[in-house]
Order: C-alpha cells, then structure tokens, then sequence
C-alpha cells in the first residue's frame, strides 16, 4: 500500500498525459518550475549551442538557466599544443549562454583526462620539472579564466581528484606537483576571476569514504586560506544505485560546510554493468546482452525510471535550500555519454527527453515532486 501510495502522484502525471497530451500539465518549462528552488540546467554538446541542432538548442532555451560544456573547455580542446590556444569552440558556448541570459559554468581546468601529454612532458621527452608543470598550470589557467572573466560565472577548478576510499588520485598531476597542485588551481583561478565561484567536482560522493575524503579536501583548502565556493557532486546514477539516503546524506554532510553544493552531472542509467568494468572512464567491448533496449525503452522500465528521478528529484526539494544548481549531462537521450560508457555502441535512456526530443515520462515525473509533496 505505501509503495502504492508513493507512485500514484507519478501515475497520475503520466496517465493524464497519454489521455490529455502534454498541454494538461502545461508541460512547463524546467526553470519555471523549480525557480523558487535552484537553477537547472544541462551540459551542451557543439551542435546544441552553434545551431547545428535547432530542436536541442530549442529544450535547452526554453527549460534550463544554466548549461555546462561537454568538451569544449578542457585542456586537449583549448590548448592541445602548448602555447596555441583555441577558443573557436568555446566562444560560441560562452556566446549561446550569454544571449540566453544563462548562468555559464566552465567545465573544467584541471582533470587527470583529456590534458593533452605535452603537458608532463619536458623539453627533452621526459618527466616534466615540477617548476615547469606549476608555470604551465599557472598559465592555463589564467588564459582561460581570464578570458571569460565576467562572464562564466563558475568553473569546475579541479575535477575527480579522489579515489573510491577518499585518497588521492595517483595522477600524474599529483606524482609531480604532489598535493599542492589542488590548491594551485584554485589559487590561479581565484587570481584570474576573483568573482566566479570555485568548486571541486566529483563523482560516487553519495559513497561515504569517498564523501569524506571531498570533505577533508576541502577543509584543507581552507586551512590555506585558498578560496572554495562550493563542491560539486556528479549523481551519476542508476536505478537502484546509490540509495536515496545516501545521496540526501550527501547533501546534508556537504552543506555543513556552509558552502554551495551544485548536482552537476544527473543521469540514471537504465543498462546493465558489465561485470568486468573497472570502473573510471574506461569502457569495454560490446555484447548484445549488455544492450537489452535496442529498439525502444518498455513501458515497465520507463516507469521504473520516472519513478527514481522522482524520488531523486524529492530529495533535491527538500533540501533546496542547500542546493545552488542542478545539472543535467545532457539534454536528449541521443545525446548521452551513456550510449558509449562503459560499453560502447549501446543505446541507453538516461535522461529526461528521448530521442526525438519529447518529453518523458520522467520529466512528468520531476515536476510532480513539486506539486505532490509527500
């Protein structure tokens, strides 16, 4: 009976949709909803913000106040070769969320993936001098940043620095510069937009060594006297992963810290994992069992996955006093990371809009968390 009860708020959202169409429910905008709440927004790929793809650009304009970049500013796509920048592509995206009137967030200046190898290396092939790769850093950081100064108003500064049990990452960032390079980057930040926020940004923070580490991290830059605006917790879920008192446990510990906490990068994954990831970025070779929706998402699964962004969603409302923003990564099903992580060529459903960019269940879902409040 609770389960019943806990549902019938979802089911009443969708069944009126199949009967009345989405004018019923006013199918409105995101942003409006939730804009006594938190900012929402999605990560944009080039097409959605160059008009490549007018039907993307169009969810994103009329539901989100805020976007982030996919790939375009990270250091293999601003600086590839040292000293040759290129901020063609940037450009446009900085461009796009200006003409929206969109918070514009950076995404992001220092990561242990996608940095280009010329940056550990010396002029001589080898290991690079830690005073190099700190000059480096610095340089980054200020052409970046002080280009958009003004006008990208958060930056992603350092991105997954933790391992799973809340160490540090054995990166090459961390083999040459040690520590220090964390509270470098953010320095370097601080000192070319004084103005935009700072955040760390990770993932599995619902993952209490984990959450702990990104707490100790922070509270250490602090004691530095580096300048932190707030940490950033990826919710990169699945439908039955992390649990719902984790991430709203997440989300209390984190704001304890009396700093702001962004969702930065939601999704559910509906698709089996592989037994043999590993975990990270690194992906595995395709089998057709690993692919089950090939053709269309069934009935069953589509409400198994409204009903867990509904119960995300419940959290995020509830707590929306802590939360400054909450991220989508991406905008349509098309468009997901997901159809190639970690399995490459599957076709996955993790977000709100499918792939002719209508509506979803799940995005009926996300607003009954506001109009049905348990």
């Amino acid at each position: 009976m609770l389960s019943l009860m806990k549902t019938a708020p979802l089911m009443f959202s969708f069944f009126v949709t199949l009967i009345f169409g989405t004018a019923s429910l006013g199918q409105q905008p995101l942003k409006d909803v939730f804009a006594n709440h938190f900012r929402i927004g999605a990560a944009l790929n080039s097409k959605q913000f160059s008009g490549r793809d007018m039907r993307g650009a169009d969810i994103v304009t009329t539901n989100f106040n805020t976007i982030s970049p996919e790939n375009v500013l990270k250091w293999e796509s601003v600086e590839p070769v040292e000293g040759k920048f290129d901020f063609s592509e940037a450009d446009k995206y900085v461009a796009f969320g200006q003409e929206h009137k969109m918070l514009i967030v950076g995404h992001t200046l220092v990561w242990h993936h996608q940095t280009p190898k010329w940056v550990f290396e010396g002029p001589d092939g080898k290991p690079v001098s830690k005073e190099l790769l700190k000059e480096r850093l610095r340089k980054h950081i200020h052409t970046v940043v002080g280009r958009y100064k003004g006008r990208i108003g958060a930056w992603d500064v350092v991105n997954e620095a933790l391992n799973e049990d809340g160490t540090l990452r054995n990166s090459a960032w961390l083999k040459i510069l040690g520590k220090e390079y964390i509270s470098l980057a953010f320095q370097f930040a601080n000192e070319a937009d004084p103005s935009a926020d700072l955040f760390y940004n990770d993932y599995s923070l619902e993952n209490e060594p984990k959450r702990k580490g990104a707490i100790a991290l922070v509270k250490w830059l602090q004691s530095q006297n580096i300048r932190v605006s707030g940490i950033g917790t990826q919710s990169h879920h699945m439908l039955d992963q992390p649990s719902i008192a984790d991430q709203e446990r997440t989300i209390i510990d984190f704001g304890k810290l009396g700093l702001k906490i962004a969702i930065t990068e939601l999704d559910v994954d509906v698709l089996p994992r592989p037994r043999d990831h590993s975990g990270d970025i690194v992906s595995v070779a395709y089998r057709e069992g690993l692919d089950p929706y090939k053709k269309n998402l069934p009935d069953e699964m589509q409400q198994r996955l409204a009903a867990r962004y509904a119960d995300i969603f419940r959290v995020f409302v509830k707590h929306h006093k802590l939360i400054d923003r909450v991220t989508f990564w991406c905008v349509t099903d098309a468009d997901s990371w997901l159809n190639g992580w970690p399995v490459q060529g599957r076709t996955n459903y993790p977000l709100l809009w499918d792939r002719s960019g209508k509506p979803k269940p799940a995005f009926f879902s996300v607003i009954s968390t506001l109009n049905h409040r348990q």
